[in-house]
């Protein structure tokens, strides 16, 4: 099951991402973004890895074609790193634990910092 989510920061009172799809199951977790031409402005997905761990919350860009600003949460949902992840490189990480990812457009580091509180609003099932 996935649900569709929308993504606030607590810490400034704004929305992060209007539209967001909340991943747990693992075929969403391994296909991610891969093989799509573009996203939509204020689409992106949160993939919940069900532990907080470096390794599993890493990713790859091979099979993306386009830049995409990746934001990594502790279990509390307190962001604990951000990167602008370019096509086609082998590997990022968060520099500590964390339990989810969020893979968006770059427009996304803009309105997160390290130490920000986001919150998930669930709205539907997809």
């Amino acid at each position: 099951m996935t649900v569709g989510t929308q993504l606030l920061n607590e810490t400034t009172g704004s929305v992060v991402l209007p539209t967001a799809k909340l991943c747990s199951s693992f075929w969403c977790r391994l296909v991610g973004l891969q093989f799509r031409q573009s996203l939509l402005v204020g689409y992106g997905i949160i993939v919940d890895c069900k532990h907080e761990s470096i390794a599993r919350t890493s990713i790859h860009m091979f099979n993306v074609y386009f830049p995409i600003g990746v934001v990594w949460l502790d279990s509390q949902l307190k962001v604990v790193d951000c990167v602008l992840a370019k096509p086609w490189r082998p590997y990022y990480a968060s520099n500590k634990p964390a339990r989810y990812f969020i893979e968006a457009l770059p427009t996304i580091l803009d309105l997160v910092n390290i130490g920000d509180r986001l919150a998930f609003l669930h709205d539907y099932e997809t």
